[in-house]
């Protein structure tokens, strides 16, 4: 330097700048190092900037005011600088010779300042709105340039005139452009021209916020405000970068994949490993060739390649991931470097400050120069610090956008042989469980080198400081890990154990729900009850057992840095007599163990983490490596030629390891012509349709289909969309196509059924339409799209037979909407056939025959055998098809029923000779019944709306809405919730948690207060004779914090366990005793919701919270206890950190809240989306509407990460805020210590610093656990609301009790008796007044609607009465309990009416399904809707006798006369058969004889038989009326009739009319009546 500067000015003067009380630096110092630190910094960075800029250029902004003011004030900074230059060559030619530094310094400052003025411009032309590169720079510049500045100030003032007047002059010229330089860096440029920003309805601030918001997340705020002003919407949500896009990120990993791809079909290389794959699901293999049920492949196929066998190298996903993501990501790894390393700069500057304060007389400038650096490092750590996790997330963010899109993508182009190894829900696990396990990695990935490294510096200063001593602590480290890591699994274990008997709860929870009117008329309640509660029980256990082990693991978590600190200590001052453990030894290794404890707990999480993520990683590339279909493999060229179709020599196969579908097919379709395909159930009609689509794979053969097609698969697929929009299917609407479309394809009339007509939203899957309309639409779609060719597989199944007419005549025959259409058509319908072009006969897999229908009759082959085969069948369908009609017009002229296929319901019973005559056909057809299983007449099956049992009638609009919609809160929890959960846990025990926590707390300060006063003792020189006690007391200390932290914990986890059985218990009890109304205006859903998800919350995610929660509250209030009582001045600071630290808090949860309720709710649309995509492909792909789906699959990603990204962008802004406060607390602490030191003894310094270092992270956690404490609380309120609902009357009321023996006669009276199901609802009976003696039978009839299942509901009192009065052997039922009253009365539940013929049907339905089973391969299967009589899941004993109050004799007698014995009898279990849940595994009619039997069991004088019978077949009903007649022969029985022959030789036939008695005699006096009753019984051809 002396070179530079010369001998005159000196380079570093120690007395001039440290060592007094008004330092300067020398002037050499000034000129060189401060002049060329930051021209330093800008010629290393530019280089990697300009490249960095050329690649990622914005397009240009127009120069502006700003930019023109930036450019002149940086060539005046050049022209400040040379002036200089030039005139110290003046002084040369003067004489004056200049050190030669006066010529360097100018010269590069100068050079320096045209390199930013040229960066200004280029920034600008690259559309750079705001230069971080440049801040910076000037930020640097400004920095070196104070020093000087107030160096020329004090020499000035020290002499009496300014020596070098130019240079001064010019140096504060250069000192105020820098100044406005660095001002005008802090403003935006406008955007670049033509940039997306301005066209954005709603950008994202972030693209245009400048380099300081940026780093602080200041362009957030607005969002914060917004939120907290009101909850937010996903109309408030900014849209997503555009950098962030499946747009931009899809494409970007597809691009590597496709590389990855292509070099691993390059390069085979020996393999040595072993290839697994998974055999196909048994029964996926629906088609010819597949595995015969009985010969399945091998349970897990291996196989094993010898290493001379080159196999191809597998494609790696992960390779593909690290050049799409990698060079983003590695910014935010050069971040986290850049944090680790400052990290340890604090404990550096905490030795200085605490040997500031050890030593006399030194310049007070030390400290606070020390405390404001401590400040400055502490928050451009912190900024470091979000900027790594902003970079960590969006990657993550980016990945799982990328993830999802390629799967999505992956999915639609999938061989149907690939589609068999994965399902639906696996790939959709794939997107959902493992893309996320990508998103959470990303967060800590760079903690596998950052954690190693900071251990290893952490080790480094700390060995530095106490010497090999260290290895004591470590080694407790390192020991604490096993520890730990057995928690963990133990935790694990118990957590699926949890999980097992919480599925069980909820499965009896909702049988319960789904079955609760089964329990009140039986009053069964309490049994149930019991069942769910020893359930609740064993959870609870488990539960208890996890919070042991949870209080072990919290307190080796908090007890670790402690004992770490204890054991070096005492090793180290007992080592050697020499060593003197002083406050900075002391304070400075217990902030470097702090820093330690981070790494090494998160060093395990991460490993995990990676082990699942490299699980996800090989099932996601093993997805993405399967076979996909082969896009010419079917031609598609639009040549005009005579024929539309054509195949070759066709060979074809589901999958490539499968013998072939389909054999030398050879098919030419003429353009225009229809072609019928026909054959046997499984000869391959799809698979030649599927073959056409390019579905299969081709083994040989070409196939050409000429121009665009339209398919209509055999089981529809529905978008979950309006119904317009599947009709559509992406093209443009036009109104008089769309009206003809729906006119032909016979849906107007269902238009008119719907809520919405063609608006109304279609559920999944269809669900909201019949099977029939299902396929009316997939055929609406097919012919509003205008296609050339029509491949219609088997549309007509699904729909009744004269609808099926409708749509042939009018849609598919010679005269129909396709006329002239190239039309090929799968069909079971034989009447269709004389009409059509041309026939193809497919047997086996082969093309027999082909020609015209009276050409094929004469051969007499195989279509001959066919037409025999079906030709019976289908008279008879078609036979039934108009009966039906005409019978149900005579039945109900007025009672028309809402859906115009739904008339057989109420059909009374068909004529015996009819029964007689269908038996005899089924008997005829018995052999070739399998094949017409495809093409029976499903007016049964579809899904039918039944006549609702009048309890769920739905009411006109007003005060009887059915179905109320759930409430939500919104905004802040109310205090009250929090006082709700405290009164759960026990207030007394809620203040012992909080006292004990204190307690806990106090003993961590007295451990470290202790530690400061023993560093002490090294001031004294009496650290050897106090040395036992003073390791002693800390330990004793210390371990007495560890064993509270135990307590507190453990006693936080009991009140939590109370607390969520108590809620628990009061939701159940409540649900028991809650009126049947309740259950029929609510969704069973929202209950369940209540007793899973909410209980869960309780149960699990609330204690952990609260835990958190306490956690961090205590240890933020020990810090400032301890900083004020070292430095009582720090009070003073307390009030506004507090302020600024509620407010911020505030703004974040009220936001965080509603961007998480955003979130999920946008979360499922995407699975949903791909799952129905996924069993849609088909018809996808050969509308050719790929590209769409995909963009609608992207659209919901992006609308998901719209609401995702905000949420990551609220905790980075939270975080530095937050961070800022406890800057704040760590340089307040700092200053104050520095104030008073001469009143402080090192050990508080020391304390009080090294507690404001901690409190940083307890702040940030204080407000997220606040957040998750708001939004799980409200599950407790969720509960509650469901807990106080209204409940009906007392079970029991003890001074009412009737008799035991009571009803002893069985009289019953209805005395001017009126009820109505809710308030504000109309009677549904009017004034009944009827009297009925004990014995007596009475059979009920009336139209649906007129009040019959009312009355029997009344009986029960699960309808109270409005007005009058129903005694019972002369006591009120009112009055009594309703135990004591369900309990003396029996009940046959409703089961939903069948017709003789109905029931043939099925019974024929079923044995087909037998006999298929045992045939072939497709299932075709039969769905029969029913509201069937209620058994749950347990033994059979406890259905009929759940309190145990009957003998195995009794229950055997009861089952004798209920004629289920010998079933009984032959079961391995006997008594003990396991029903499945609802009695699945019974049939119908055996479970209506268990409801028999439960009746016989309970023997009570009054009996209610409501439509008993009709389940069950006519032999049985017969057993069933001659069991009733004996068994119950001195009974008062009630029986609700649909069949009235069973009610002909009652006593007595009540006739009910719209809620009022219309007749009430003898049958054979209301027939000679001739009034309403003869009219029914005409009907039913019971008389003349």
């Amino acid at each position: 330097m002396e070179r530079l500067c010369g001998p005159e000015l000196p380079f570093w003067v120690a007395n001039q700048t440290i060592h007094t009380d008004r330092p300067d630096l020398p002037v050499c110092f000034q000129l060189s190092v401060l002049s060329w630190l930051p021209c330093i910094y800008l010629w290393a960075v530019s280089p990697v900037y300009l490249f960095f800029l050329h690649r990622n250029n914005k397009g240009y902004i127009m120069m502006s005011i700003m930019n023109r003011f930036k450019t002149v004030f940086g060539l005046a900074l050049w022209i400040v600088s040379w002036v200089d230059l030039f005139y110290t060559f003046h002084e040369l030619q003067q004489g004056h010779t200049q050190a030669p530094i006066y010529f360097v310094t100018p010269l590069v400052v100068g050079m320096t300042m045209l390199l930013a003025t040229f960066l200004i411009q280029f920034e600008r032309l690259h559309g750079v709105q705001s230069s971080g590169v440049l801040f910076i720079f000037w930020f640097l510049s400004l920095l070196c340039a104070i020093v000087p500045f107030r160096s020329k100030i004090l020499q000035a003032s020290s002499q009496s005139e300014v020596a070098d007047k130019l240079r001064f002059a010019t140096f504060y010229f250069y000192f105020s452009l820098v100044v406005f330089e660095l001002i005008l860096c802090c403003f935006n440029e406008k955007p670049p021209l033509f940039s997306s920003t301005v066209t954005d309805p709603n950008p994202c601030p972030e693209s245009t916020a400048g380099f300081l918001s940026t780093m602080t997340f200041w362009w957030f705020t607005s969002m914060a405000v917004k939120g907290y002003k009101m909850p937010l919407e996903a109309k408030d949500l900014w849209s997503l970068n555009k950098r962030d896009s499946s747009l931009l990120v899809v494409p970007q990993l597809l691009r590597e994949w496709e590389k990855e791809q292509a070099k691993a079909t390059r390069e085979p290389i020996p393999s040595s490993q072993a290839v697994y794959s998974k055999p196909p699901p048994e029964g996926a293999n629906n088609h010819v060739g597949g595995f015969a049920a009985d010969e399945s492949g091998p349970e897990e196929v291996e196989v094993l390649l010898s290493k001379q066998n080159a196999a191809p190298r597998q494609p790696s996903f992960l390779w593909a991931l690290v050049k799409a993501f990698g060079p983003y990501f590695l910014i935010g790894s050069a971040y986290k470097l850049l944090q680790d390393l400052i990290t340890f700069v604090n404990p550096q500057l905490l030795r200085l400050l605490i040997s500031f304060t050890e030593q006399k007389g030194v310049p007070e400038w030390w400290g606070y120069a020390l405390a404001f650096l401590m400040f400055f490092t502490a928050f451009l750590q912190t900024l470091i610090l979000h900027q790594h996790f902003q970079y960590c997330f969006v990657t993550g963010m980016r990945l799982r956008t990328a993830i999802i899109g390629a799967i999505y993508r992956k999915s639609l182009i999938i061989t149907n042989a690939a589609k068999r190894s994965s399902t639906v829900g696996e790939i959709v696990n794939l997107m959902s469980v493992d893309a996320q396990r990508f998103m959470d990695l990303t967060t800590f990935l760079n903690m596998l080198w950052s954690a190693p490294l900071q251990i290893i510096l952490a080790l480094y200063f700390l060995w530095q400081n106490l010497g090999p001593s260290v290895l004591a602590g470590v080694a407790v480290m390192v020991l604490l890990i096993p520890l730990n890591a057995a928690i963990a699994m133990k935790t694990r274990a118990y957590q699926v154990e949890q999980m097992q008997y919480k599925d069980a709860r909820i499965k009896l929870m909702s049988e319960i729900l789904n079955g609760i009117k089964v329990l009140k008329l039986y009053a069964w309640e309490n049994s149930f009850k019991e069942k769910v509660l020893a359930i609740r029980q064993k959870e609870l256990d488990v539960l208890r057992k996890t919070a042991y082990l949870g209080a072990l693991s919290t307190m080796a978590w908090t007890s670790a840095p402690f004992l770490v600190a204890l054991t070096t200590f005492a090793v180290y001052v007992t080592v050697d007599e020499n060593n003197v453990l002083d406050a900075e030894r002391a304070f400075v290794s217990l902030s470097l163990f702090n820093i330690l404890r981070f790494p090494l707990n998160m060093l395990p999480q991460v490993i995990s983490s990676i082990v699942q993520a490299s699980v996800s990683l090989k099932r996601i590339q093993h997805f993405l490596s399967h076979d996909e279909l082969n896009p010419d493999s079917v031609e598609r060229k639009n040549i005009s030629s005579d024929y539309s179709v054509t195949v070759v020599n066709g060979k074809f196969t589901w999958g490539k390891e499968d013998s072939p579908a389909l054999h030398n097919i050879n098919l030419m379709v003429s353009q225009g012509s229809l072609v019928a395909v026909v054959g046997h159930v499984g000869s391959g009609k799809s698979s030649l349709i599927a073959a056409l689509l390019g579905e299969m794979e081709k083994l040989e053969g070409d196939v050409a289909v000429r121009g665009s097609v339209a398919y209509v698969p055999q089981q529809a697929w529905i978008q979950n969309a309006t119904l317009r929009d599947n009709i559509l299917f992406g093209k443009p609407f036009n109104e008089q196509r769309y009206r003809c479309v729906l006119e032909a394809c016979a849906l107007t009339p269902d238009l008119e059924v719907l809520p919405g007509g063609d608006t109304t939203e279609i559920g999944e899957k269809g669900i909201n339409l019949s099977g029939g309309q299902r396929q009316r639409v997939s055929l609406a779609r097919a012919l509003y799209s205008e296609a050339d060719v029509y491949l219609l597989d088997d549309p007509l199944s699904a729909v009744d037979a004269n609808v099926a007419k409708h749509i042939f005549d009018n849609l598919i025959g010679p005269q129909g909407a396709l006329g002239g259409k190239t039309r090929i058509l799968v069909t079971h319908g034989i009447s269709f056939l004389p009409q059509v072009d041309n026939i193809v006969v497919v047997v086996e897999g082969r093309v027999t025959e082909m020609g015209s229908y009276q050409e094929l009759l004469k051969q007499n082959g195989a279509f001959a055998e066919f037409l025999r085969n079906y030709s019976i069948e289908d008279i008879i369908e078609e036979d039934e098809a108009t009966e039906d009609l005409i019978e149900d017009e005579e039945l109900f002229p007025e009672d028309a029923l809402s859906n115009h296929a739904d008339m057989v319901d109420n059909e009374p019973v068909v004529n015996e000779t009819k029964r007689q005559f269908i038996r005899q056909i089924s008997v005829i057809s018995g052999d070739s019944e399998a094949a017409r299983l495809r093409s029976v007449r499903r007016h049964v099956c579809t899904q039918r709306k039944h006549p609702e049992p009048p309890l769920e009638k739905k009411q006109p609009a007003g005060p009887g809405k059915l179905i109320q919609t759930e409430t939500s809160e919104t905004g802040r929890v109310k205090m009250k919730v929090f006082l709700e959960y405290a009164k759960a846990v026990g207030l007394l025990l809620s203040v012992i948690i909080c006292f004990l926590y204190g307690c806990q707390s106090a003993a961590a300060i007295g451990a470290n207060i202790w530690l400061s006063q023993w560093t002490n003792d090294a001031l004294q020189n009496q650290t050897q004779e106090r040395l036992n006690i003073r390791v002693g007391v800390y330990a004793a200390l210390g371990i007495a914090q560890g064993v509270l932290v135990m307590i507190s914990s453990f006693t936080l986890a009991m009140g939590n366990i109370g607390a969520a059985r108590k809620l628990h218990a009061n939701l159940l009890d409540n649900k028991f005793r809650t009126p049947q109304s309740f259950f029929d205006t609510t969704p069973i859903g929202r209950v369940i919701n209540r007793f899973s998800k909410d209980i869960y919350v309780i149960d699990e995610a609330l204690p952990s919270t609260v835990l958190m929660f306490l956690g961090t509250f205590f240890t933020s209030l020990s810090t400032m206890i301890v900083i004020v009582s070292s430095t009582p001045v720090f009070a003073v600071v307390i009030a506004p950190l507090a302020f600024i630290y509620i407010f911020v808090q505030r703004f974040y949860v009220a936001t965080s809240r509603q961007l998480k309720r955003l979130e999920s709710v946008s979360r499922s649309p995407i699975y949903s989306h791909f799952s129905e995509t996924v069993t849609g492909s088909s018809s996808i792909r050969a509308y050719n509407r790929h590209s769409a789906f995909v963009l609608m699959s992207d659209m919901r990603v992006d609308d998901n990460q719209k609401s995702y990204y905000p949420g990551i962008v609220s905790n980075r802004w939270l975080g530095v805020r937050i961070e800022f406060i406890g800057n704040c607390i760590v340089l307040f602490a700092a200053l104050f210590a520095v104030i008073g030191k001469d009143r402080l003894n090192p050990g508080l310094v020391g304390l009080s610093v090294s507690y404001a270092l901690l409190v940083t992270m307890s702040l940030n956690w204080m407000v997220r656990m606040t957040s998750d404490l708001e939004s799980n609380i409200v599950a407790v309120e969720r509960v509650k609301e469901y807990s106080e609902t209204k409940t009906e009357a007392p079970w029991e009321v003890e001074d009412k009790k009737p008799d035991s023996d009571w009803p002893s006669q069985g009289n019953v009276e209805f005395q001017d008796y009126s009820v109505r199901y809710r308030e504000g609802l109309d009677l549904v009976l009017r004034n009944l007044t009827l009297s009925v003696k004990g014995g007596e039978k009475i059979g009920i009839v009336g139209r649906t609607g007129a009040g019959k299942s009312s009355m029997t509901l009344c009986l029960f009192r699960l309808l109270e009465a409005a007005s009058g009065d129903i005694t019972i052997d002369g006591v009120k039922i009112s009055e009594i309990g309703l135990h004591d009253l369900r309990s003396k009365l029996t009940i046959i539940p409703q089961v939903t009416q069948r017709t003789a013929r109905q029931l043939q049907y099925i019974r024929r339905c079923v044995s087909k399904l037998e006999r298929n089973l045992k045939s072939s391969e497709s299932l075709y299967f039969v769905v029969v809707p029913q509201q069937e009589p209620v058994l749950f899941s347990g033994s059979l004993r406890m259905n009929l006798d759940p309190f145990g109050r009957y003998s195995d004799e009794e229950v055997w007698k009861a089952l004798e006369h209920s004629h289920l014995r010998k079933f009984v009898s032959n079961q391995p279990a006997s008594l003990e058969l396991e029903c499945s849940e609802g009695g699945e595994n019974l049939s119908v009619g055996q479970r209506q004889l268990l409801c028999l039997a439960r009746a016989l069991l309970r023997k009570t004088r009054i009996l209610i038989l409501d439509e008993a019978t009709a389940a069950i077949d006519l032999e049985t009903d017969d057993l069933i009326q001659s069991t009733i007649r004996t068994q119950f022969e001195d009974c008062t029985v009630f029986t609700i009739a649909h069949r009235l022959n069973t009610i002909m030789d009652y006593t007595r036939v009540l006739v009910l009319d719209k809620g009022q008695i219309a007749e009430f005699d003898t049958p054979s006096n209301l027939i000679s009546q001739r009034g309403i009753f003869y009219g029914m019984v005409k009907d039913a051809g019971l008389a003349q």
